[in-house]
């Protein structure tokens, strides 16, 4: 599994899921580089995959720097 700092703190994927959902999910995938900047501040944005329901699966972006996050339903 693969930790990585957000907004200064060190998250876990299922961490970072749940900063992107606003909910624990069921199961994550690891922690990816999305290979682009934030739009709001420039910074490092990366993705993690995740199952908030048993019926869904969310990829998630989120910028390791400020409060910016998107997510799109699969």
């Amino acid at each position: 599994m693969s930790n990585r700092v957000v907004e200064g703190r060190m998250v876990t994927s299922e961490t970072l899921a749940e900063m992107i959902e606003g909910d624990r999910p069921m199961e994550a995938t690891e922690i990816e580089d999305a290979g682009r900047e934030c739009p709001d501040c420039g910074g490092n944005v990366i993705s993690v995959g995740y199952m908030p329901s048993v019926t869904a699966f969310v990829t998630g972006y989120k910028c390791q720097d400020c409060e910016w996050s998107e997510k799109e339903d699969e």
